[in-house]
C-alpha cells in the first residue's frame, strides 16, 4: 500500500510550505509529499519541491477541473448566495475545495495538512487507523455551538432528518484528515451534487462557500466509518492543535499536551494571515504564538538566513498596510 501525505500551497504560502516539509522530514522521516496547487502561483513552489526527494506537485487537471466545478455548483445554489454580488465576489474567489483532490491522488491511504501546520509526531496511527475506518480526523469542531457547526443542526432537527445526537460525533474540519484514495469518485460526485441541488440538500450546510461544510455533507452522506481522536476513550489521544488557543510544552522543539505532556500530531497556526509569516521571516516582530518554533523549522536547513534580530514597524506604514489592505478589499468586493 501507497501511503504519503497531501497539503494545498501556492507562492504566498512558501515560508509556511518549508516550515510544513522540514517538520515533516523531522518528525516523521522519509515519506512521500504530494502539493495540490491552490492556484498557478508556483514559481517558489516548484523550486522548493526541486530542490527535495520524494516531494511532487500535484498534476491531475482533471480531477482540480471537478472538483472546482462541484464547488461552484452547489454553492451557487446555496441560500447564502442569494446575499449581494459584493459578498459573493468576496468568498467565491478561493480553491480550497481543490484538497478534496486528494481522493484522486496516487497514494492509496494519505493524511491531508493544512500548510500553516507543523507536524510534530509520526502519522503511523493514523495509517493504522484506515484498515478500520474511512476518515480519521483530529479536531474539536463537534464540541462548538450548534449554530456554528458544518452541518444545519436546527435545520436537520426541524425536519425530523437527523437528531443533534446523531450528527455531532461526525462533525469534523478540513484541515488536518487521513482518508483513502478513491472515496469520491466522479460518479459520486454526480449522485450528491443532485441530491445537494435537486433535492435542495444543500440546506444542510450551515455557512456558504465553505469547504470544511461541504466535505462535512460527503463523509455524512456516505455514512462510511469515522475516527476521531478527540472523543476516543483513550485520553492520551485527546489533545489540543491549535496555536491561538491552545498550550503546549516544547521539548527538543517538539510540542506537547500541556496537560500531561501528551504528544500532538500537528501545531495548527489558524486565524493567522499569512502575510504575518512572511514579515516574520523578513525579520519582523510579529505576534504570533509559538513563532520561535515555527522559526525554527522554517530555517532548519538554512540557519544562516534566519533573522537574529527583529524590527517594528512604524506607525506610517503600518497605516499604509490598513490602507492597501481597505482598498484590496473594496476592488475585490466590487469587481
Amino acid at each position: 500500500m501507497k501511503i504519503g501525505i497531501y497539503t494545498l500551497a501556492n507562492d504566498a504560502v512558501y515560508d509556511q510550505l518549508v516550515a510544513l516539509l522540514n517538520s515533516i522530514e523531522v518528525n516523521i522521516g522519509d515519506i512521500p509529499v504530494c502539493i495540490i496547487p491552490y492556484n498557478e502561483q508556483l514559481d517558489l513552489v516548484k523550486q522548493e519541491v526541486n530542490s527535495r526527494v520524494n516531494v511532487t506537485i500535484f498534476d491531475n487537471s482533471e480531477s482540480i477541473q471537478r472538483w472546482e466545478e462541484f464547488a461552484n455548483e452547489v454553492w451557487a445554489v446555496h441560500p447564502g448566495a442569494k446575499a449581494s454580488k459584493l459578498s459573493r465576489n468576496w468568498w467565491s474567489s478561493g480553491h480550497l475545495q481543490r484538497k478534496m483532490c486528494a481522493f484522486d491522488g496516487d497514494f492509496d491511504a494519505f493524511v491531508f495538512c493544512d500548510a500553516d501546520s507543523l507536524v510534530m509526531k509520526s502519522f503511523d496511527g493514523i495509517f493504522e487507523k484506515l484498515n478500520t475506518y474511512s476518515f480519521v480526523f483530529d479536531d474539536w469542531i463537534h464540541s462548538k455551538n450548534r449554530i456554528k457547526v458544518p452541518l444545519n443542526v436546527p435545520f436537520l432537527e426541524q425536519a425530523n432528518l437527523f437528531t443533534e445526537q446523531q450528527i455531532r460525533p461526525r462533525l469534523h474540519c478540513s484541515d488536518f484528515f487521513g482518508s483513502k484514495r478513491g472515496l469520491f469518485t466522479a460518479a459520486d460526485l454526480t449522485k450528491y451534487k443532485k441530491l445537494l441541488i435537486e433535492q435542495r440538500e444543500v440546506e444542510w450546510l450551515t455557512a456558504w462557500w465553505d469547504d470544511a461544510h461541504l466535505f462535512n455533507y460527503l463523509t455524512f452522506k456516505s455514512n462510511l466509518p469515522l475516527f476521531n481522536y478527540t472523543l476516543s476513550e483513550n485520553g492520551e489521544d485527546r489533545t489540543g492543535n491549535c496555536a491561538i488557543a491552545d498550550l503546549f510544552v516544547n521539548i527538543n522543539n517538539v510540542l506537547y499536551n500541556e496537560q500531561g505532556l501528551k504528544p500532538i500530531h500537528r501545531l495548527h497556526y489558524m486565524n493567522y494571515p499569512t502575510i504575518d509569516f512572511t514579515r516574520l521571516c523578513s525579520g519582523e516582530n510579529v505576534d504570533i504564538r509559538y513563532k520561535e518554533e515555527f522559526l525554527h523549522y522554517r530555517f532548519l536547513k538554512h540557519p544562516e538566513s534566519r533573522p537574529q534580530n527583529f524590527y517594528s514597524p512604524s506607525f506610517s506604514e503600518k497605516f499604509s498596510r490598513l490602507y492597501k489592505k481597505a482598498t484590496k478589499k473594496v476592488k475585490m468586493l466590487v469587481s
